[in-house]
């Protein structure tokens, strides 16, 4: 029987029997007043971890139970129950946010200040002012719910849950409590320490700390100066944290030498050693993507995946797409190669005949419009030659069709633009290249009087033909005035293209 099959089986038995009422001692945290037991619904969770939950929340006073002495740890968590446990578990007394009147919480029940606050913060929702304390929590509130109080990605969360998640079951305590705990394990903390780390490919390392680093030492330049290597080897991008673990996180290094130990410090302190590795990333395709840019391809069916699709930072953005790595990266059976940051990767690309070419990455390229192709450009100036087969190569990726043969590509065509801001303006092409081809281009924004302003592309702000280019050097747009734009590079051609802001 499936969970969901069992909490409906489970309810319509208890509802059978009729409900129970169970008062509160003064000396206990309120809990809702109306209680359906939905014990079945646990079945997948072992008493031992529900009993372990139940107590570790109890002895740190986040959990109370009834009158009777019982826990309830099998009955169906209420709206006003689950807001005390959520405000405790995650110390939100010093958080504020907008202040709301609830229409059904009599200000002086256990559960006001609960229930306000959580509404407040815009964890809890109470539509038309309508708290529902006494309304029971389904699995799909609760995970909502606790994504948005430790402020951590839902797939995530989903996952945790993953032992009783029903689609249209209603949570019991035990299991809120289970969750919490483990919530309660995943927030970050200042004081974090690498438990383990070990080499995954020859650019990746799996580092896993005994809780998550905080968004301050996340950074790329704290997190520079707080990895320490040893070998020349160098952090090359911030780690991030695996979607589904609590606190485990792809650390994208330079190359690293196989067979070479290196010893990792961190924060000054000795975080133990580690193998090169020698693995390399495995590629499918090079093609050209414009005369100065190529790609390299990647596929996920064939068990490599970029690692956009598996971290915490993303999940959101990569919707349905987004899925859980486990400790030996498997997901459905199968295991996959990682393709950490590309940030500061090169590769080399050969003209038959001629000398190699140092290309590098271009930035926020490497998992884009569903397709993992990142890019690289030749050096500034130069272009393809028509014509001529290159064969790219790189001490990171083995890459099955390594080769082509160039071709002369037509410049995109700027169609319009528009001012969003006094620092921005949207640029629109001709059509959607269908692809991230903005990438590293600018625009220049010359006004009557010859005044000239320069534009680039926000990265990752393209939606279709448009993207967001911004103002460099602290330039601004005046109001009234029209600017002629024109690219700066061969990258496209804008014919008499105006911005008015």
């Amino acid at each position: 029987m499936n969970p969901t099959t069992r909490k409906i089986a489970t309810f319509l038995t208890i509802t059978a029997l009729g409900t129970s009422v169970f008062p509160l001692t003064s000396n206990q945290v309120h809990a809702a007043t109306y209680v359906t037991n939905v014990a079945a619904a646990t079945t997948q969770l072992t008493n031992q971890q529900i009993d372990a939950a139940v107590k570790e929340l109890n002895s740190l006073g986040i959990m109370n139970g009834y009158a009777d002495q019982s826990m309830g740890e099998h009955r169906a968590i209420s709206r006003a129950e689950l807001a005390s446990l959520v405000y405790k578990t995650f110390n939100l007394e010093s958080k504020t946010g907008e202040n709301v009147e609830l229409t059904d919480v009599n200000p002086n029940a256990w559960y006001a200040p609960y229930a306000s606050k959580l509404v407040e913060l815009g964890i809890m929702q109470a539509n038309d002012g309508q708290f529902n304390p006494q309304s029971h929590v389904s699995d799909a509130e609760l995970e909502q719910v606790v994504s948005k109080a430790m402020q951590r990605d839902v797939k995530s969360v989903h996952h945790w849950m993953s032992t009783f998640y029903s689609e249209n079951g209603s949570a019991a305590r035990g299991e809120a409590a289970v969750l919490l705990q483990t919530a309660r394990q995943a927030l970050p903390s200042d004081q974090a320490q690498i438990q383990s780390v070990r080499s995954l490919n020859a650019i990746t390392l799996i580092v896993t700390f005994d809780k998550p680093l905080t968004a301050a030492d996340e950074a790329f330049a704290k997190a520079q100066t707080d990895f320490a290597f040893s070998g020349g080897l160098t952090l090359t991008n911030m780690p991030r944290l695996k979607t589904g673990s609590i606190a485990t996180y792809i650390v994208p290094t330079s190359v690293q030498n196989a067979g070479e130990t290196y010893n990792l410090t961190y924060k000054g302190q000795d975080a133990g050693s580690f193998e090169g590795s020698g693995t390399k990333l495995n590629m499918t395709t090079a093609s050209q993507v414009t005369n100065d840019t190529f790609e390299i391809e990647a596929l996920q069916e064939n068990g490599v995946v970029d690692y956009g699709y598996i971290i915490s930072a993303y999940s959101g953005g990569r919707g349905a797409n987004a899925f859980v790595l486990n400790d030996q990266e498997q997901a459905g059976g199968k295991i996959y190669q990682v393709i950490s940051s590309m940030q500061a990767r090169q590769v080399i690309i050969t003209p038959e005949g001629g000398e190699p070419i140092v290309a590098k990455y271009v930035p926020f390229t490497q998992s884009t419009d569903g397709k993992q192709e990142p890019k690289f450009r030749l050096p500034e100036g130069q272009t393809l030659q028509s014509g001529v087969t290159y064969t790219v190569s790189s001490d990171w990726a083995n890459i099955d069709n390594a080769s082509f043969t160039a071709r002369s590509f037509d410049a995109l065509e700027i169609a319009n633009a528009q001012a969003v801001s006094e620092t921005s303006i949207e640029v629109t092409l001709a059509q959607d290249p269908g692809d991230e081809l903005f990438s590293g281009r600018s625009v220049t924004l010359t006004s009557p009087s010859g005044d000239v302003l320069t534009a680039t592309y926000k990265y990752s702000s393209r939606k279709g033909a448009t993207g967001v280019f911004d103002l460099v050097n602290d330039g601004k747009l005046t109001s009234g005035t029209t600017y002629t734009l024109s690219p700066v590079g061969d990258w496209s051609v804008a014919s008499s293209v105006i911005v008015t802001p």
